[in-house]
């Protein structure tokens, strides 16, 4: 019976442009392209084949963290061609993996599609920039550009701390420390604390997964440091609002005053397969803490940002429903992507619908495929 190789496996993901590889039993390996699932044309993965996968790449403290705890996760280099990210977990007693392509390029703000503002909001001395969306919308490939940036062109000390990492730095013109989480520091918490005894700049906090890690960063920002960080929440209203969320109520108010004064920007990304070709796009909401909206954090009247956040455009503000609709628009993206990624389902359809009258039959067509989304937060 022919056996299979990891190295071949990783060297597919590569050449194939796969952003991920998935090994489970009962399947051959998958890889997802462009956004989508794609099996490559070897055998279906029996037990023992993802066993042998799994041990020929797995570090002997994470095959004994998968054996007690029924999964790990680590990150490691496959020569000089990628970093891969990986995730192994047990699932109906057989082992699978999860592998996470981290490309070696660091693209450039232009590349990306940032806003350009993003490169004046690197140079400011303090404050914190968060970059929030889904897994897997490309949060870890923004923040590394903007570390690069940082790095390249300005003399910083920047620390980072990650879970595992990810993108690898070289000092340029600033000096980079990366410190992993389990590896080098235990927690989050525990290498914020450390970090402001270490004279840093620059901060970029993996993840802020806790209520210590928020406070910290916070704090950070609030000394005298530039931080940059990640939530899991789509939009910016949701992201401040979720912060604040997770400290008990008689800390709410003084949480709102600080976020109002140390917040500088929150992007919020979406990627969506192109409409034509391979790769993807990222569609952005982005916000910029003007005056004007430090005031709505402090007051608890978020539910105005997004009006504050459509006066801002000459600042590079956008609403991610009026991103999608621009690549919709333009015929980057289909109308089921738009509609999928969108808040507000039902309004973009009903513009859809006005604007192309002569497509409305073709539109109702594409919807039938959709089904139940329409109307969800719409």
């Amino acid at each position: 019976m022919s056996t299979v190789h990891i190295d071949r496996l990783l060297d597919a993901c590569i050449k194939m442009g796969g952003s991920d590889l998935h090994i489970t039993v009962g399947r051959p390996p998958i890889l997802r392209m462009h956004g989508r699932l794609r099996s490559l044309e070897t055998k279906v993965l029996e037990p023992e084949d993802t066993v042998a996968l799994m041990k020929s790449i797995t570090p002997e403290k994470n095959q004994q963290e998968l054996q007690e705890h029924g999964g790990t996760d680590f990150g490691f280099a496959f020569g000089d061609k990628g970093r891969f990210r990986t995730a192994i977990f047990r699932q109906k007693g057989n082992v699978t993996m999860v592998l996470r392509l981290i490309p070696n390029e660091l693209m450039s703000f232009e590349k990306i599609g940032l806003p350009k503002i993003c490169a004046a909001l690197c140079r400011r001395p303090r404050g914190l920039f968060l970059v929030t969306g889904p897994t897997g919308s490309g949060k870890t490939t923004t923040l590394a550009s903007m570390i690069n940036y940082i790095n390249e062109i300005l003399d910083r000390h920047i620390i980072t701390v990650e879970e595992p990492i990810e993108y690898y730095h070289m000092h340029k013109k600033s000096i980079i420390n990366q410190r992993e989480v389990g590896l080098d520091v235990p927690t989050f918490a525990e290498a914020l604390r450390r970090a402001l005894r270490q004279d840093p700049d620059v901060i970029l906090v993996g993840e802020l997964r806790d209520l210590e890690t928020m406070e910290n960063a916070i704090r950070a920002a609030e000394t005298g440091h530039l931080v940059f960080s990640t939530v899991h929440t789509t939009g910016c209203q949701g992201t401040i609002t979720r912060i604040v969320d997770a400290f008990p109520i008689a800390q709410q108010e003084q949480i709102r005053v600080q976020l109002s004064t140390n917040l500088i920007a929150v992007l919020s990304q979406a990627l969506c397969p192109l409409k034509k070709g391979k790769g993807r796009v990222a569609a952005y909401e982005f916000m910029v803490v003007t005056p004007a909206i430090a005031n709505l954090i402090r007051e608890n009247k978020t539910y105005r940002i997004e009006s504050s956040i459509q006066t801002g455009k000459k600042l590079g503000m956008q609403l991610l429903d009026d991103h999608l609709w621009e690549l919709y628009d333009s015929d980057k993206i289909t109308l089921e992507e738009m509609l999928d990624k969108a808040r507000q389902p039902s309004a973009m359809l009903e513009k859809a619908e006005k604007k192309h009258g002569s497509r409305s039959e073709e539109i109702r067509k594409e919807l039938e495929n959709i089904g139940p989304v329409i109307g969800a937060g719409g």
